[in-house]
C-alpha cells in the first residue's frame, strides 16, 4: 500500500515514520502533487503555527491538490487544525489564518486557568462520542499524548473530545479526511492502534 507524507515543513516526522513502518508501511515524504494524488493513504502532520504551515503549502501548490483527494487522509496534531475553516492564531499583521476549509470551524486558543497550562502539553483521556472504523479495538476513554495550543470546536464531524480546561475535539473526520489532535506516534498502544485502523480504511 503506498502512504505519501505531506512535507508541509516544520515537523519532525521521523516518529510518525518510524511508528508507520513497526506498522509494515514503507511512507514516502514528499513535497510532490502527483506522488500524494496517486497515494492509497496519505498524512498531513504539522508542528507549530498555522499560518507558517499554510504559507509552505501555498507556496508548494498543495491547497488545492489536499482539498481534492478523496483517498483515506488524516491529519495530525496541526495537520488536524488545518483541515479546519480558520484559526485565530495571527500571522504577517492577519488577525486570522485561512486553513484548508474541509471541516467547518474556527480554531480558538486554548485559555490558561487554575490549574490548567497552555500549551496542553501531555497525556489526556479522551471521550469517544461517534463510533468510527478509525476508533476500532480502543476503549472508550483511551489516553493519548497531545502538545497544543489551539483548540477545534467540538462539532458534527467529531468522533472523541478532550478537555484541557476546555472541551475540544480530539478525533475528527469528514468524508475521507481524519484528524488527530495528538500524536498517535507518541502514544503508545492507543496510538499504534489509531494507526493501524486508518490504513485499514476502505
Amino acid at each position: 500500500m503506498s502512504l505519501a507524507i505531506i512535507d508541509s515543513g516544520g515537523a519532525n516526522i521521523s516518529s510518525v515514520i518510524h511508528a508507520l513502518k513497526r506498522l509494515g508501511a514503507e511512507p514516502v515524504f514528499t513535497r510532490d502533487a502527483e506522488t500524494i494524488r496517486k497515494a492509497e493513504r496519505v498524512i498531513l502532520p504539522g508542528v507549530g503555527a498555522a499560518g507558517a504551515a499554510m504559507a509552505r503549502l501555498h507556496e508548494l501548490g498543495l491547497v488545492d491538490c489536499i482539498r481534492a483527494l478523496r483517498q483515506p487522509v488524516l491529519g495530525i496534531c496541526l495537520g488536524m487544525q488545518l483541515l479546519f475553516e480558520k484559526s485565530m492564531e495571527s500571522h504577517m499583521g492577519q488577525k486570522q489564518v485561512d486553513c484548508l476549509g474541509i471541516i467547518p470551524g474556527t480554531l480558538e486558543k486554548l485559555q490558561p486557568s487554575a490549574g490548567v497550562r497552555v500549551p496542553h502539553m501531555g497525556w489526556n483521556t479522551t471521550t469517544t462520542v461517534k463510533e468510527h472504523p478509525l476508533l476500532n479495538g480502543l476503549p472508550e476513554n483511551p489516553w493519548f499524548y497531545f502538545v497544543h495550543s489551539y483548540r477545534a470546536p467540538v462539532g458534527d464531524s467529531t468522533l472523541a473530545n478532550c478537555t484541557h480546561g476546555e472541551t475540544f475535539a480530539a478525533i475528527v473526520n469528514r468524508d475521507s479526511f481524519h484528524g488527530a489532535q495528538f500524536h498517535p506516534e507518541r502514544s503508545a498502544g492507543h496510538g499504534a492502534r489509531l494507526l493501524a485502523n486508518f490504513m485499514e480504511l476502505s
